[in-house]
């Protein structure tokens, strides 16, 4: 039997083992977030189907992780982390089949919500598997070890999506999960730890049902805001329902025996700090996201595969520190590091606020380049933050939580930035313009003029959240983790 990693300069093997099956399942899942958006005019096409209609392979996905986070900390306890794990590569690896045979649109939608499913619970339980095995004095360390398909995954996605397109059918999009996915059922069954459950945690169904589509309500109505430009009747109704059920979840979660996610952990500073940053590094992520493909492809006229690999700098920058950045806030502590990351973003983000129609690519790969690297230095530090000073018992818990706030983070900076660039393009160009109605080649130079207008000042609000990330970064704790022995006496049952 062994125990939690102490603190060494290396990890041990067991940890390292582990770490890699984490690893093989959460890039699967993270790619998938954005692998698909290259693809969609294909897949218009292929089902002869509506943009707005094909959107919602994207939109099904991202909804289905939001929704089956929340039961991932229950079944950790429930029906433990290893076998939990396994069924939710399995379930991804079939939802992945499936999409490659799709038929329609409405089978391919289907299919990913499917996917999804398994996809959103194979992150949460990765890092609860990973931080268990670890134990709290290593968190920063392991976080750098699975953090890097987090980083990479929504870089990486639009890069092998147009490569996919672009040489082979559509459908091995999906296919390529399949071997990737076995390989990392295979390594689990024989390296993940065995899984201590209990019976005596029961399923909360009300907070479940007041939750989970009070996510998915909230993120389709702004996901609808994004896809029109501006506020409806019905998104508006939409957000507000959402809201009124988390709200609702909020009373219920503290009150409840066993909440399905556990609101009380707020009660702890670091813990509700480190959620703050969270949360905001992850609107920043996703959020540039959605608009720097959009400008390299509209303003710039680059092909979605030439775009991904221009977004590729980010990435790179952030796998050259990932792994530094979890010792350095070990033995610092975060607050000395992460408002430094951040501050870095903001720097390399900066660049894009000035953009034109021909701003010099090298200068924009720098920037980049830079800001992968503030994230490297304060986003998984964050998150390791915010377990430091919990119980092995509430790991679980914590990681559904912040998984969700990431999620959530992304879900509403991706529609506001979308609203922000709408009405931008509205402004210069005209209320009958917009994002679908512009063609993306043979466009007027005046015409690009005005929509480098829109997208820089689309990169103002994307800045100004990564300056406001810096706050809660301040008030982290200072000092290096001190583990105490009743953390380190809790072991991990190890095959």
């Amino acid at each position: 039997m062994d125990s939690p990693a102490t603190s060494t300069n290396k990890l041990p093997a067991y940890v390292i083992r582990t770490g890699i099956v984490v690893t093989i399942g959460t890039i699967m899942a993270i790619l998938d977030t954005t692998i698909v958006s290259v693809a969609l005019d294909t897949l218009a096409r292929d089902f002869h189907t509506s943009i707005s209609t094909i959107q919602w392979v994207t939109t099904g996905y991202l909804l289905a992780l939001a929704v089956v986070i929340p039961i991932s900390g229950w079944g950790v306890h429930r029906i433990g982390a290893k076998p939990l794990y396994l069924a939710s590569i399995a379930i991804f690896v079939i939802g992945s089949v499936l999409c490659g045979f799709a038929w329609s649109a409405t089978s391919l939608i289907a299919f990913r919500i499917l996917q999804g499913i398994g996809g959103g619970m194979i992150m949460p339980v990765g890092q609860s598997i990973m931080a268990q095995t670890a134990g709290p004095k290593n968190m920063g360390k392991v976080m750098s070890i699975i953090g890097i398909p987090t980083m990479l995954g929504p870089i990486l996605g639009p890069v092998i999506g147009g490569a996919i397109v672009s040489n082979v059918s559509w459908r091995w999009i999906f296919f390529v999960n399949v071997p990737i996915g076995i390989l990392g059922l295979v390594l689990g069954m024989k390296f993940l730890a065995k899984s201590p459950r209990d019976n005596d945690h029961r399923f909360d169904l009300v907070g479940f049902l007041l939750l989970s589509p009070g996510l998915a309500i909230l993120i389709y109505g702004l996901s609808a805001v994004g896809s029109n430009g501006g506020f409806s009747t019905s998104s508006i109704g939409e957000i507000l329902v959402g809201l009124v059920l988390m709200a609702g979840f909020v009373l219920r979660s503290l009150r409840a025996p066993e909440p399905l996610v556990d609101m009380r952990l707020f009660k702890n500073r670091t813990f509700s700090i480190a959620s703050i940053s969270i949360f905001l590094t992850g609107a920043t992520l996703y959020g540039t996201m959605f608009l720097l493909p959009l400008y390299y492809q509209i303003v710039r006229g680059e092909s979605a595969w030439m775009a991904g690999l221009l977004m590729a700098p980010q990435g790179i920058g952030a796998a050259l520190v990932m792994k530094y950045s979890g010792t350095v806030a070990d033995r610092f502590g975060p607050r000395r590091v992460v408002p430094l990351g951040i501050a870095i973003m903001a720097l390399g983000t900066f660049a894009y606020t000035q953009v034109s129609t021909s701003t010099s690519y090298w200068l924009l790969a720098g920037g980049l380049f830079v800001r992968g690297i503030g994230l490297g230095f304060g986003m998984m530090p964050a998150f390791a933050a915010s377990y430091r000073e919990l119980d092995h018992h509430a790991i679980p818990r914590a990681s559904t939580a912040t998984n969700i706030i990431r999620q959530v983070g992304g879900s509403i900076a991706v529609a506001l930035f979308a609203v922000v660039l709408q009405t931008q393009i509205t402004h210069r160009l005209g209320s009958r313009a917009s994002l679908g109605s512009v063609p993306q080649s043979a466009i007027p130079e005046p015409v690009l003029v005005q929509l480098a207008g829109a997208f820089a000042t689309s990169f103002w609000w994307s800045f100004a959240t990564v300056v406001l990330a810096i706050i809660p970064g301040l008030f982290l704790p200072k000092g290096a983790v001190v583990t105490t022995p009743a953390v380190e006496s809790e072991p991990v049952l190890l095959d």
